[in-house]
């Protein structure tokens, strides 16, 4: 895929141009670009195509078109694609390790890991851009260097950033191969009947908003996920949950723990962010409210990080402590429940 930005047909721009696969299925175009572009819906594909701004092998076509093996298509529009060129800037960041070969940070809830729609700026890999130099990039993860994973912009907590070629191949075949070890911290609606637990939901873009992950218990749908948790804390509304991620699929425990019943505390996204468990009091639903206030994002901390070095082949392992919305968050249920009835 390219997206060099070259005027053609009068004042149309092309933004993408993208050469089929030969191995490809026959797909319709509009399931196919949803799939390929980022950050667009089902209707906005099919708006574009309708209004020829897809076209196929050089000509229109409708969206229940069926791409080919080497088709080539080609997405134009009128304005001029955004120059993604990565901007280096000053934002501290929170390193927890570093060596020559890596270094683990802390991210902080509300920064974005990596530049995309709508988040140009302010991200993690622009900082990494301003404070080191020639970070290698994984393959069809270009623009993103240094990154072998990913946690969301309302979760916080570490992650570990490859700085040489041979650092990113060994953590990116650890991640392959499910033995990098990450646990979470989550503080979700209920207490599970279980004291400890496994899931095991396929999980995938939901087929009605593709922003969202569903759980797919029939596995007819979405990828193998497997989430194992344990209880950490009981506060009869909600619990302190310790999450180890066996896969690391987009949003896994947030759509896990929706599907068992024990949505995150205030996951908008997910149910969280409705008063799930608990009682009708007035008082009550104040007291919740307050806690969302008080954390203003999904209850999810990256708490620890272990692996083998891919250089030095020495295990590490990083923890790091909950961040002040979190502590504060489950202090504030701790009295609430130790002072009623």
């Amino acid at each position: 895929m390219t997206d060099e930005p070259n005027e053609i047909d009068g004042d149309l721009y092309e933004h993408h141009h993208i050469v089929v696969d030969a191995g490809q299925d026959l797909l319709r175009i509009d399931k196919f670009l949803m799939d390929r572009l980022p950050n667009v819906t089902r209707n906005k594909v099919q708006a574009g195509i309708k209004d020829g701004f897809v076209k196929v092998n050089g000509a229109e076509v409708k969206p229940n078109y069926k791409v080919h093996p080497m088709d080539e298509i080609s997405v134009m529009l009128p304005e001029p694609p955004r120059d993604e060129e990565l901007v280096p800037e000053d934002i501290p960041l929170d390193i927890v390790l570093e060596d020559d070969h890596l270094l683990i940070v802390n991210k902080p809830a509300g920064m974005v890991v990596h530049p995309a729609y709508q988040n140009w700026s302010g991200t993690l890999v622009n900082a990494l851009a301003f404070h080191f130099q020639n970070l290698p990039e994984m393959k069809g993860n270009d623009g993103r260097p240094g990154l072998v994973h990913r946690i969301d912009k309302d979760t916080s907590g570490l992650l570990v950033i490859a700085k040489t070629e041979r650092a990113m191949n060994g953590l990116a075949k650890q991640f392959f191969d499910h033995s990098i070890e990450r646990t979470y911290y989550a503080l979700v609606w209920g207490v599970p009947e279980e004291p400890s637990g496994t899931v095991y939901v396929n999980v995938g873009r939901s087929l009605k908003d593709r922003r969202v992950t569903m759980a797919f218990p029939d596995g007819d749908f979405g990828k193998h996920a497997v989430t194992h948790f344990e209880l950490i804390e009981d506060l009869r509304y909600v619990s302190l949950l310790k999450c180890n991620l066996e896969t690391g699929r987009t949003h896994q425990i947030r759509a896990h723990m929706r599907w068992i019943g024990h949505p995150l505390f205030n996951d908008t996204t997910y149910g969280g962010s409705e008063i799930v468990k608990g009682t009708v009091f007035t008082k009550y639903k104040q007291f919740v409210q307050n806690c969302f206030k008080m954390m203003p994002r999904q209850a999810l901390h990256a708490k620890t990080l272990g692996f083998i070095h891919p250089v030095t082949k020495k295990k590490i392992f990083a923890d790091s402590e909950l961040p002040e919305d979190f502590s504060s968050v489950l202090e504030k249920w701790r009295h609430y429940i130790d002072h009623t009835d």
